[in-house]
């Protein structure tokens, strides 16, 4: 497997402000979904990106980010496995964010924002119960 390549790059705007919250080790972790555009012949549409961070990324991410930000999202592709409520074992897939920038600000906002950042050795994910589906409200 030398040869093989797990890396997903993405632009787009969040759906909502982003979910941030700090395991029980003190490690922080930011996840929000980013909505992805796209054009074919005849049909258009967009597509829903679940995005986690860890680390000093996460926390930038928390703070920095809302609802509608355009933001360039790297990092690798992974699935979870875990279980909900009732003990039934459920899987998320995600993009674990190696790197985040923000492109663009919502309109009307004139906050300054960092260029760029990339987050700290990768960290464990922790279990999540998914993200509420945005599809009905796309942010642009």
């Amino acid at each position: 497997m030398a040869n093989d390549l797990n890396q997903c790059n993405f632009i787009g705007r969040l759906g909502a402000d982003p979910d941030s919250r700090y395991l029980s080790n003190g490690d922080a972790v930011c996840n929000f979904r980013i909505a992805v555009g796209w054009k074919g012949k005849d049909k258009e549409g967009a597509e829903w990106v679940p995005c986690t961070a860890y680390g000093k990324l996460a926390e930038i991410c928390g703070e920095y980010l809302r609802k509608g930000s355009q933001v360039f999202v790297s990092g690798r592709f992974i699935t979870r496995k875990w279980q909900d409520k009732d003990g039934n074992d459920r899987y998320t897939s995600e993009i674990n964010l190696d790197r985040m920038q923000m492109l663009g600000s919502k309109a009307g906002s004139d906050t300054d924002r960092p260029a760029a950042q990339s987050r700290e050795p990768a960290a464990k994910p922790a279990p999540s119960g998914g993200v509420a589906d945005m599809e009905s409200d796309i942010p642009f």
